[in-house]
C-alpha cells in the first residue's frame, strides 16, 4: 500500500510541477515567450555559425511554438493529475491498481517526449540552443527528464499482493 501511495505521490508532484510551468508561460506570456524566440531565432548562438539557416524569424511562427508548447504541459498535467486519481481510485486492489497507470504512463511518457524532444533536441541541438549562454534551457530540461524517466520506471514496475 505504500509503495502504491509513493506511487501515486510522485504523479501528482509531477502533475503539480507541470502546471506551475504551464500556470507560469499563461500568467508571465512575454518574458516567457521571449526565450522561444531567441531560440528560433538563433541570435544568441555562436556568430557566423554555418546553419543560421535553421532561424526562423517569423514571430507567427514563434507564438505558435510557444503556445504549441503550453499546450503540451497542459496535457501533461491534466494526464498525470488523472491519472493520479486513477491510481487512488484503484489503491486498494492490485490488479485494478496495475491496470489503472496508463492515463499517468501517457503522461509521464509525455513529459519525456516535451522536454526531451522539444528542449534537449529540437532546442539544443537544431537551434544550437547549447550555444547560447543567456537562453540556454537544457540543464534544466535534463533534469525535468530525469525526474520524470524515474518517476515513470519506479510506475511501471509491476504492484504484487503483499504478504504480510
Amino acid at each position: 500500500m505504500y509503495t502504491r501511495l509513493s506511487k501515486i505521490a510522485l504523479v501528482w508532484a509531477l502533475a503539480f510541477f507541470v502546471s506551475l510551468v504551464a500556470l507560469n508561460n499563461l500568467m508571465d506570456y512575454e518574458s516567457n515567450y521571449r526565450f522561444v524566440n531567441h531560440v528560433l531565432k538563433m541570435d544568441t548562438t555562436f556568430p557566423d555559425n554555418s546553419v543560421m539557416w535553421r532561424s526562423i524569424e517569423s514571430p507567427l511562427i514563434h507564438h505558435a511554438a510557444y503556445n504549441f508548447l503550453i499546450f503540451l504541459e497542459l496535457a501533461v498535467a491534466v494526464l498525470c493529475w488523472l491519472g493520479g486519481f486513477r491510481l487512488l481510485m484503484a489503491i486498494k486492489d492490485t490488479a485494478a491498481f496495475n491496470q489503472a497507470k496508463g492515463v499517468a504512463i501517457t503522461g509521464l511518457t509525455l513529459g519525456i517526449i516535451l522536454w526531451f524532444t522539444g528542449f534537449i533536441a529540437i532546442g539544443g541541438e537544431w537551434f544550437l540552443m547549447w550555444q547560447s549562454t543567456i537562453w540556454n534551457g537544457q540543464e534544466a530540461a535534463f533534469r525535468v527528464v530525469v525526474i520524470i524517466g524515474f518517476t515513470l520506471l519506479y510506475l511501471v514496475k509491476v504492484d504484487e499482493d503483499q504478504q504480510a
